[in-house]
C-alpha cells in the first residue's frame, strides 16, 4: 500500500481525489467543504497565487536547513499539523495515526478537542510535541478534568480557539444529512444510507472500529463521554470569552496560544490577555463565510503584535511554497488541516507521513 501510494501521489491534490473517492460523501463534504458559499474557503487557496517570490540569484549556501522554533519547541520545518475534528470517521488511525506521523517527521500535533480517540493515547503515539485544543463544550468542569488529564500525560501547550461561538453553516453536510446520520432514527437515516453502501470498503473499516466515536476527552459527569451530535448545541452554549483566558491562565501552566485571530485589535487584546503565540485563522472557511483569507489579514495581525508574541497562520496552504510566502509575510510557521486529512482519509498515517517513509 505505502510504495503504490508513493507512486500514485505528487502533490496534496492526489491526495484529496484518493480521499475522495475512498470516503463517503457526508464524510468527505465534512471534511472538504466550508460555510455558505464558500467564498472564503476558496479565496484561502486561490490567494497564494497573488503572491510572487523576488528570487536573488548567484548565492552560494553551504548548508541549508528548513529546522525552526516555535514557543522553544524545536520543529524539522516550520508546519504543525492543525487540530481537525472528527479524525476518527475519515480513518480508524484519526488522531492517534495523525499525531504518530508528526512525531516522526519531526513537527508538532495538536488534537481537537472533537476527537475520537483519548488523549492519552494520543499523546502516547508522538515522539515530538503535542498540544491541545480547547473548546468549552460541555461546560468549564469538563474542560478542566480534561486539561488536567492533558498536562499529566505531557500535553506542553494549549490552543484556544475563539472563532466558534456557534457552528458553521456548512450547506454540503446540510445536504448530506449529517445530523440525521449522526443522531437521527433508522427512518430518518434511509434517505442517506447509500452513500456508505457505495463504499463498503471504509464501511467496514468503520463498523470494526466500533462505528460512531464518542468524545473521548469530553467527559462529563454522571454521562461519560459526548455524543457527537451534541457537539452543535453545546458549542452554542460554550462561547470562549477573553475572560476564559484569564480563567485558564490560572489553571494551564505552559504556554497558551489564541487561534481564529483576523484583526490587529483581536491581536493586541490576546496579547494584553497573556497569549504566548497568535494563529491568524479563518477555521478554514468553515465558519464565517466572507471574511478575509488568513494570508491577506496576516501582514495587519504581525504589525499588531509588534514582536511581543509569536504568530502563526493556518488556511489554504497546499505547497510548500505557499508556506515560504506566509514566512515571507511575518508567519513564524503555518498549521496545516485539510492536507494532511485528506492523506489520513486517503491512507492512514502513511497517507500523512513524508513521502520517503511511506
Amino acid at each position: 500500500m505505502n510504495s503504490r501510494l508513493s507512486s500514485r501521489v505528487i502533490n496534496i491534490n492526489d491526495l484529496r481525489r484518493i480521499a475522495h473517492r475512498r470516503l463517503p460523501p457526508v464524510v468527505f463534504d465534512y471534511l472538504d467543504g466550508g460555510a455558505d458559499g464558500e467564498v472564503t474557503l476558496r479565496e484561502n487557496c486561490r490567494v497564494f497565487e497573488d503572491v510572487r517570490f523576488r528570487p536573488r540569484q548567484a548565492v552560494s549556501i553551504a548548508e541549508c536547513s528548513l529546522q525552526t522554533r516555535v514557543l522553544n519547541f524545536n520543529l524539522s520545518f516550520p508546519a504543525i499539523l492543525a487540530p481537525v475534528g472528527y479524525s476518527r470517521m475519515m480513518h480508524p488511525g484519526g488522531e492517534v495515526a495523525a499525531s504518530a506521523a508528526a512525531g516522526s517527521a519531526g513537527i508538532a500535533y495538536i488534537l481537537s478537542t472533537i476527537s475520537g480517540h483519548k488523549l492519552e493515547d494520543v499523546r502516547a503515539a508522538s515522539t515530538g510535541p503535542v498540544w491541545y485544543q480547547l473548546y468549552l463544550v460541555g461546560g468549564r468542569a469538563v474542560a478542566e478534568a480534561a486539561l488536567e488529564r492533558a498536562r499529566r500525560c505531557g500535553f506542553s501547550a494549549l490552543v484556544v480557539t475563539i472563532d466558534t461561538p456557534v457552528a458553521g453553516m456548512r450547506e454540503r453536510d446540510l445536504r448530506n444529512g449529517m445530523k440525521q446520520l449522526l443522531g437521527g432514527s433508522l427512518f430518518a437515516k434511509l434517505p442517506y444510507l447509500h452513500y456508505f453502501l457505495t463504499h463498503p470498503r471504509w464501511l467496514a473499516a468503520f463498523l470494526v472500529d466500533g462505528g460512531m466515536p464518542a468524545l473521548e476527552n469530553v467527559v462529563v459527569p454522571g454521562s461519560g463521554p459526548m455524543p457527537l451530535l451534541d457537539v452543535g448545541s453545546a458549542l452554542a452554549r460554550a462561547v470562549v470569552t477573553w475572560e476564559d483566558l484569564r480563567w485558564l491562565r490560572e489553571i494551564w501552566p505552559g504556554p497558551i496560544i489564541v487561534k481564529g485571530v483576523l484583526t490587529g485589535d483581536d491581536a493586541r487584546r490576546a496579547v494584553d490577555e497573556g497569549a504566548a503565540a497568535i494563529v491568524v485563522s479563518n477555521h478554514g472557511g468553515r465558519q464565517l463565510d466572507s471574511v478575509s483569507s488568513s494570508l491577506r489579514a496576516l501582514p495587519e495581525v504581525v504589525a499588531a503584535v509588534n514582536n511581543q508574541v509569536e504568530v502563526l497562520m493556518d488556511g489554504g496552504v497546499r505547497r510548500g511554497g505557499d508556506i515560504v510566502k506566509a514566512l515571507c509575510l511575518g508567519a513564524g510557521a503555518v498549521l496545516i488541516g485539510r492536507a494532511y486529512a485528506y492523506g489520513l482519509s486517503a491512507a492512514g498515517q502513511a497517507g500523512v507521513a513524508p513521502p520517503s517513509e511511506r
